[in-house]
């Protein structure tokens, strides 16, 4: 019996691409590049501040300029984190109806504490979260089974009572791995070219409130 569900934080429970996107492409202009297109951008938006970078500049980690750029790409994302971005729709009627089974929420994200800290109470939660686990509580993010495991010990509840709901293939890896059942949120960011078949996810999700379905 599922006890508690946890979520993805970007392209699962909020839609963050046109923030992260717009933060690209203005630090992209003041440096005389070309912006990426939001097509472009939205598929990957929850791939984190280095994939973002080497789309926009194809500087990669490593090179000598790359700490440069994810410091400024992360401060002119600070600048505006919430403008744009919303919950997806659903996701409140259905952590309504979480609450009302009794069925404990949290968030394993890998975007790190500096922005979830901000932006999750932003965010208009009809009930705050049980547990935030960011991409630096623990000494390893997603796909390791570290933050997923630490969630679990900090609302008293085992993996195998957890379903873990995500966007991507370390969402699923991370979740499967950790004893949980795991869901994919198809309308995540998801590009065409991702082998979803290929990920170890126990059910694929169209809308938030099929989540109730699995329960």
């Amino acid at each position: 019996m599922i006890q508690a569900v946890l979520f993805d934080l970007d392209g699962t429970l909020a839609d963050t691409a046109l923030d992260l996107g717009g933060a690209l492409n203005r630090l992209l202009a003041r440096n005389g590049l070309p912006a990426v297109p939001m097509a472009q951008i939205r598929p990957v938006a929850s791939h984190g501040a280095n994939y973002l970078i080497k789309l926009g500049t194809g500087i990669e980690k490593g090179h000598p300029d790359h700490p440069r750029w994810r410091q400024e790409y992360l401060a002119e994302y600070e600048h505006g984190f919430c403008d744009e971005t919303v919950l997806f729709e659903g996701i409140n009627p259905m952590l309504e109806q979480l609450a009302r089974r009794s069925i404990a929420w949290g968030i394993i994200t890998n975007k790190p504490h500096r922005f979830t800290s901000l932006l999750v109470p932003e965010l208009g939660f009809i009930a705050p979260p049980a547990v935030v686990v960011s991409g630096d509580t623990c000494a390893e993010s997603k796909p390791s089974t570290l933050p997923m495991h630490h969630a679990c010990r900090q609302i008293g509840i085992a993996p195998e009572r957890c379903l873990y709901v995500g966007d991507a293939e370390r969402d699923m890896v991370a979740g499967k791995n950790a004893g949980m059942a795991t869901a994919l949120a198809n309308w995540g960011y998801i590009a065409e070219s991702d082998p979803v078949h290929e990920w170890p996810a126990d059910a694929r999700l169209d809308v938030p409130g099929q989540i109730l379905d699995l329960l």
